[in-house]
């Protein structure tokens, strides 16, 4: 939880994308902590998972995930994943673990050049990196099975990551611009028509399409409306907000809008996700 500008509590920037269920029978536990400071442009944050699902049980995870690329090595798959549009699903079974990494919006570039190609759409290491992803996956499981729930084998294990990932440093100066956009339309708000980061960046409609295309596989549109709904599913656990006020603060045309946005994405109503917390 983080205090906004006006003082109050919000979600920090996992939680309000995760559209996690209160009834999930999962027991997970999950250490997340930042990068070294030469990898600050590069990546956001890691996230090691280890979770115990009972038997026969599963434990669906949602997330209205953000304009970046991930890679995820668990004991079973090691995968790079472009940005989803829609919903990003994965779901848990049994005991396992995994290291994740959720990389800046302006770091899938650097990895695999054009990101377009990776909107929805993963693979393994091994593909998209040959012999070195390959080689990456060996030796963070090799790390991780000495004890996935120790803090200290968790670290050891994503200070292999990080070495392998100064390979692609440094950050590009169109990289760059990426992240500052995708931070500012992240965190203000305000910010509900393309021609306003036009307007901020000091570029042209046509250039900001092209440079988001290229570099995040998404448009400057689909990144407006991932911020609202990622709001949108923050404020909704409250049981005082209502669909109309909503709509109007997320900038909405009218409630109508609101519900179709949100059902289209996420695959329940407004109410129907907000009556889990209920």
């Amino acid at each position: 939880m983080k205090p906004d500008n006006s003082g109050s509590t919000r979600l920090d920037d996992v939680e309000r994308a995760h559209l996690v269920d209160p009834a999930d029978a999962g027991r997970r536990r999950i250490g997340r902590w930042g990068p070294s400071p030469d990898l600050d442009e590069m990546m956001r944050r890691f996230w090691v998972p280890v979770w115990s699902v009972p038997p026969g049980a599963e434990a669906p995870q949602r997330v209205l995930q953000y304009p970046l690329c991930l890679l995820v090595i668990s004991k079973t798959y090691a995968r790079f994943y472009g940005v989803v549009a829609g919903l990003s699903e994965t779901v848990l079974t049994g005991d396992g673990w995994a290291v994740g990494v959720m990389f800046t919006p302006a770091a899938g570039g650097l990895l695999v050049g054009d990101v377009a190609q990776w909107t929805d759409r993963f693979d393994e290491l091994s593909v998209v990196f040959g012999e070195s992803g390959d080689g990456l996956a060996r030796s963070v499981r090799a790390v991780m099975e000495r004890a996935p729930e120790d803090e200290d084998t968790q670290r050891a294990a994503t200070d292999v990551v990080e070495d392998w990932l100064r390979g692609y440093l440094p950050m590009d100066e169109d990289g760059r611009v990426v992240n500052a956009i995708v931070d500012w339309v992240e965190n203000d708000s305000t910010v509900v028509a393309v021609a306003q980061i036009c307007e901020r960046f000091h570029m042209t409609e046509r250039s900001l399409q092209r440079l988001t295309r290229r570099r995040l596989g998404l448009t400057p549109k689909w990144l407006i409306q991932r911020r609202r709904l990622q709001e949108a599913a923050e404020r909704l656990r409250e049981p005082e907000e209502t669909l109309a006020t909503l709509a109007a603060e997320l900038s909405y045309a009218d409630e109508a809008h609101f519900v179709r946005d949100f059902k289209a994405v996420t695959g329940m109503t407004p109410r129907e996700f907000s009556s889990r917390f209920a």
